[in-house]
């Protein structure tokens, strides 16, 4: 297995032989545009345009392969972050039920107090009657 480091190096080739496919294009692109009648130029630039172009695909899907490879979907085993997303999660979910609970202790108070001066105004209006 290659070393992170050779692994961008591999890359940065890739990344070179893109250029120069590039710029082969440009030239045979150069080549068929003049008024004279392409030559050998313009073939030597499309055999260098395809031959890099296979090995630029070879390149990438042996790096898409690697990385297929070592790649699970799993977090990082050093890394915290569905812990942390798991812990966050629920201090919401604590938060919310601490805010229902307070919501409903609020109604409560509310229906006690309107039960109380009910029984109350009953109370004051037997007295009233009784007097």
């Amino acid at each position: 297995m290659a070393a992170p480091i050779e692994r961008l190096q591999q890359l940065e080739a890739i990344e070179k032989d893109i250029m120069n496919i590039l710029q082969s294009a440009g030239q045979a692109v150069q080549e068929l545009s003049k008024d004279k009648p392409p030559g050998k130029s313009v073939e030597g630039h499309t055999n260098n345009y395809l031959k890099t172009l296979a090995s630029v695909e070879t390149g990438l899907s042996k790096q898409i392969n690697y990385l297929t490879q070592v790649s699970t979907g799993q977090p990082h085993e050093g890394s915290s972050y569905a812990a942390q997303k798991v812990l966050q999660m629920a201090w919401h979910r604590l938060e919310h039920a601490r805010s229902r609970v307070n919501e409903l202790e609020r109604l409560k108070n509310q229906h006690t107090q309107a039960l109380l001066r009910q029984a109350n105004a009953r109370q004051n209006n037997m007295s009233n009657s009784s007097q």
